[in-house]
């Protein structure tokens, strides 16, 4: 399945569980060339109580995790499994139970999170050149957020690697996400209400990928909290496909009812051998 081009090998965990898999299954599975290729593997079966979904996720280096992209797309595959209902799932993660919901005719999911911090300062002398500001966020999973005035010509694996373990995040580093601005309109400014464009590089996979879903969370709170933009907003990832952000900031600062719409497509189906 893919969820904005952040793509998952999909297993339905009544037929196959993860105690089952050594992480060099998981990584060999995920490897792109030698095996199918994804981002993560995801397994999927019934949940605690009646109508709820359990959700798995490891990501390709073999290590567990929270990934809103694969919860986009796990809603979207239980529902086409009968494991719940379409209009309104429960869905079980490491990173919590969710509201879940994908009966969209555009194949878009939506899913529901628990409230977001306020973004954290992080110290100026992580910013390099042409770097603007920055902020840590916790969304499941932490995400460094760097403003920028561009993102295309970015090198994000070398940039984004030292700062995915710069000890200043905590012991086990952070997701890192570049954000700019919208493309300007043909008159040359920015177009009002445009797309936000976002580019990270995902700790876990320890590479740049097409999307983050919690990164994009991130990102909208982040911009936000700086007055840069107003939720709901959207974000262009790399792979050219929307992710959309709402919520509301409290008085405090936190981030409530907050929700993640985005892509949850079946590409193939198959049998691993």
């Amino acid at each position: 399945m893919t969820g904005s081009g952040n793509d998952f090998v999909m297993v339905d965990g009544r037929n196959s569980s993860p105690d089952e898999w050594a992480v060099s299954d998981i990584q060999a599975v995920c490897a792109r060339g030698t095996g199918i290729g994804a981002d993560g593997l995801v397994f999927l079966g019934p949940g605690s109580t009646a109508g709820a979904v359990r959700m798995i996720y490891f990501n390709s280096d073999g290590s567990r995790a929270m990934c809103g992209n694969a919860a986009l797309c796990t809603t979207r595959l239980a529902a086409h499994l009968g494991l719940a209902n379409a209009l309104a799932m429960r869905l079980e993660t490491d990173g919590g139970t969710f509201e879940s919901r994908c009966a969209r005719a555009d194949g878009r999911a939506e899913l529901r999170f628990a409230a977001v911090a306020a973004p954290a300062a992080v110290p100026d002398a992580l910013l390099a050149a042409r770097e603007r500001r920055a902020v840590l966020a916790m969304v499941g999973v932490p995400h460094l957020v760097v403003l920028v005035d561009d993102v295309e010509p970015l090198d994000v694996a070398r940039r984004g690697r030292p700062l995915r373990h710069e000890p200043a995040l905590g012991p086990e580093g952070a997701n890192v996400n570049f954000v700019a601005p919208p493309l300007p309109s043909a008159a040359g400014k920015s177009r009002a209400g445009g797309e936000w464009r976002m580019r990270t590089y995902e700790r876990g996979v320890e590479a740049e990928t097409l999307a983050c879903g919690t990164g994009a969370i991130a990102v909208a709170c982040a911009l936000d909290h700086w007055g840069l933009g107003t939720l709901p907003l959207s974000l262009r990832t790399r792979s050219g496909r929307t992710l959309d952000v709402r919520g509301q900031r409290s008085p405090e600062g936190r981030y409530e009812d907050v929700w993640l719409m985005g892509e949850a497509q079946l590409v193939l189906r198959g049998v691993i051998i």
